[in-house]
């Protein structure tokens, strides 16, 4: 079942190729394709993390006053959640959802050498090969093209990190992310001196439309929040002024 579903990934890459002619530009135009497929499930995730960011000082908070009381503190957190309407495991869902298709598509690009015979996979006179990896361009001398692939990848890892901080208030937890971000793309380029170019591609191009997306989610969720505040601001305070019914006068006797 797996192997099918691989083999229709790649006739979709190929059905492509047929139309434009390059190996490079069909992986890009199944890669916005495939963006645009799980945009809702990235929306999702993305106001998953920016609720996050919203009730981290009111976490932080919990923390400090009953840190030494793990129980209650998940009780008052669990409160917390339940007020906010925030759930912590609908960030990873929209995550899980797509990671078949991205595993897909990953084993798919790194088996593409084997597939069609006689083909080279050029990215126009770009990259020389999509199937060749950074250690095989360095032994042949074409290295460059490579390089700056190597720097997408790994950039395309370090830059979503750090944009996720940058409306953070807690700069120790700020700084601990983009430390954590350069050890991850440090990794990335290790992992990337033997992935094929097509891998490379893809995942670099699936990122940083990754990040358009995310920014444009984002941006949505800032000028809502701000036009719930000024309409709150500017909303006039209602009094409800019920007046009472007179009472009839007594009349004076004479």
């Amino acid at each position: 079942m797996w192997d099918v579903f691989k083999d229709w990934i790649f006739d979709i890459i190929q059905f492509f190729y047929n139309i434009c002619g390059d190996w490079g530009l069909a992986i890009i135009v199944v890669t916005v394709i495939f963006r645009i497929l799980i945009s809702p499930l990235m929306h999702k995730q993305t106001k998953s993390t920016h609720a996050m960011q919203k009730v981290q000082p009111l976490i932080q908070e919990l923390q400090t006053k009953y840190g030494d009381y793990p129980q209650r503190l998940n009780e008052e957190m669990q409160k917390l959640y339940a007020e906010v309407k925030f759930n912590p495991i609908a960030g990873c869902i929209p995550m899980l959802l797509q990671m078949p298709i991205f595993i897909a598509l990953f084993q798919v690009l790194s088996e593409m050498g084997s597939r069609t015979q006689g083909t080279t996979y050029e990215f126009y006179n770009l990259v020389p090969s999509l199937v060749t990896t950074p250690s095989q361009a360095f032994e042949n001398g074409t290295f460059v093209p490579y390089v700056i692939l190597m720097i997408i990848f790994a950039g395309a890892t370090f830059l979503p990190m750090v944009l996720q901080q940058l409306n953070s208030n807690n700069s120790a937890q700020r700084k601990q992310m983009i430390i954590m971000a350069a050890v991850m793309s440090l990794f990335m380029l290790w992992i990337s001196w033997n992935s094929p170019a097509g891998v490379l591609l893809f995942w670099g191009a699936s990122s940083l439309l990754g990040i358009a997306q995310q920014q444009i989610s984002l941006r949505m969720m800032k000028r809502k929040d701000a036009e719930q505040e000024e309409a709150i601001e500017i909303k006039p305070i209602e009094v409800d002024v019920t007046r009472k019914a007179k009472k009839p006068r007594p009349k004076k006797k004479r």
